[in-house]
């Protein structure tokens, strides 16, 4: 789908002029959130392996969820929230051109930190924006910083720095994103997609430790920040979403190791013997790691134990990006494994917080929980969650209202709870803009 037809798609969807886009995001040590549940809990409550890559005819953003009976969205945003998205969209946009390095991308610090994830996720929001084109400046200058950085491996990232998963997953979702008629684009995301299944952790991968992974290891399918160290389920799920966005069937080899190790991170013990699950909360939830470097049958969740300090403690931020993960390897809505992970979303709903972190750390990872969330939703296909008190919800408005609350006047936005980088306002307002360009979408 061009540029044109996206524009043409969203005026339709809101009934009125105005159009978005979609979506990105970085880290450094772990950047995914943290918050608590509606109601629920004891704390928080706080009011082709072959390397064939091609763009789907209607772009890699079309609702995922396989055909038995997924639903269909039909036009939950109302004008006045159209509105508003616009204008957000516009003013969070227009903050992020104003802050560039002086080379037309965007960074942390003096040293260029996090040059090529901040740059692409920041191009993807400019791309998506309605005023603004694969043609215009404002897009092409940051494309060209971000593609120097490829290397002879085909990743794209920059050697000092390291987080190579990281950041080739965000560079090939803006590249998906982008005019594919462009060969110079498709060969850099082509090479970057082989990339990044080279860095999956399959039997016979080395651990930088020298150990040899074996058949059901619990890291086996993950992906690490680059060097098949640790694996995580932030990593895994900016990996999948690169791997999807490109084209990437989900019934792929590759996807399907993915999954598994997406079902390992799930408080689920029925398809998870893990054996923090066997003791855990069973709530369906995602936790950050099924394994630790040191400890291969103890996980790991930024959220800490369980209730009575038992198995893991599943969170918001971590359960959407496994709720989508799991959409995105084709299962079927109705698996198991997919009903527990939305039944979680629908006990702990919330956007006042990163749902079911502990009190103290609600606000941590806020603005990387509302990007999840709004990709999650959407390729979900549904307009409204029903809570588990039975109180319905248009997750759109709703998203929509809570950025509004929280932006400053000069259009950005910034996370007080300074933790993987969200004290940085180019960053958080990357998450909240794409974020937002997720919601008005049909």
């Amino acid at each position: 789908m061009n540029k044109l037809s996206d524009v043409f798609c969203a005026l339709i969807f809101v009934g009125i002029l105005v159009a978005g886009g979609c979506e990105a995001q970085p880290a450094a040590e772990n950047i995914d959130g943290l918050s608590q549940p509606a109601n629920h809990g004891d704390v928080g409550q706080a009011t082709a392996s072959d390397g064939n890559v091609g763009i789907p005819a209607d772009g890699p953003d079309t609702p995922t969820g396989p055909a038995d009976g997924a639903a269909a969205d039909v036009s939950p945003l109302d004008a006045e929230h159209a509105k508003v998205a616009a204008d957000l969209i516009a003013g969070g946009v227009d903050y992020m051109l104003a802050h560039r390095d002086s080379d037309g991308a965007w960074s942390m610090g003096d040293q260029r930190q996090m040059q090529p994830a901040l740059t692409g996720l920041i191009a993807k929001a400019i791309l998506q924006d309605p005023r603004y084109d694969a043609t215009s400046p404002e897009f092409r200058e940051p494309l060209d910083v971000l593609l120097s950085y490829q290397q002879d491996d085909g990743g794209i990232y920059d050697p000092a720095q390291g987080m190579a998963n990281y950041t080739t997953a965000v560079a090939v979702m803006l590249l998906a994103a982008a005019d594919t008629d462009d060969a110079e684009l498709t060969s850099a995301m082509t090479r970057g997609v082989m990339y990044l299944r080279g860095l999956q952790i399959v039997p016979g991968s080395e651990t930088p430790d020298g150990d040899v992974i074996g058949e059901g290891d619990a890291r086996e399918g993950g992906v690490s920040y680059g060097s098949h160290g640790r694996p995580d389920l932030s990593n895994v799920g900016f990996w999948m979403q690169a791997m999807h966005d490109a084209g990437v069937a989900g019934d792929d080899p590759a996807m399907q190791r993915a999954l598994a190790f997406v079902a390992r991170t799930q408080n689920r013990s029925e398809s998870n013997s893990s054996a923090w699950a066997a003791v855990g909360s069973n709530d369906g939830g995602m936790v950050y790691a099924p394994a630790t470097r040191d400890d291969l049958d103890m996980g790991e969740s930024k959220a800490g134990t369980g209730p009575g300090g038992r198995g893991l403690r599943s969170y918001g931020s971590m359960t959407y990006v496994g709720f989508k993960s799991l959409l995105y390897a084709d299962l079927p809505r109705d698996d198991p494994r997919v009903l527990a992970a939305f039944d979680w979303i629908r006990q702990f709903w919330r956007l006042d917080s990163n749902p079911n972190m502990p009190y103290d750390k609600s606000g941590q990872g806020l603005y990387y929980y509302y990007h999840a969330m709004a990709k999650a939703l959407r390729a979900w296909g549904q307009p409204t969650i029903t809570d588990g008190e039975g109180v319905e919800h248009n997750w759109r408005h709703e998203l929509i209202d809570a950025l509004a609350e929280r932006v400053a006047a000069d259009g950005s936005w910034v996370n007080p709870a300074d933790r993987w980088f969200e004290g940085d306002p180019n960053l958080v307002t990357a998450y909240a803009v794409l974020a937002l360009q997720e919601a008005i979408k049909p």
